[in-house]
């Protein structure tokens, strides 16, 4: 609930600064908090897959 509180507050100031309302910002901040929560932990095992796919295919003492 926090997180959502803070990324309303940061989308807002970033919209507000070009002098008009920042509700719109608001609300993408929020958004954008709710798709990363999402999807960097899924990025992160993604990456640490392909780096052990990587890791094994290219060793010399492969089982």
């Amino acid at each position: 609930m926090i997180g959502n509180a803070i990324a309303a507050f940061i989308g807002h100031k970033i919209d507000a600064s070009d002098g008009e309302g920042g509700t719109l910002g608001a609300v993408a901040g929020v958004a954008a908090w709710k798709v990363a929560k999402t999807v960097v932990p899924a990025l992160l095992v993604f990456g640490a897959i392909a780096y052990g796919i990587h890791r094994f295919a290219n060793s010399e003492t492969a089982i």
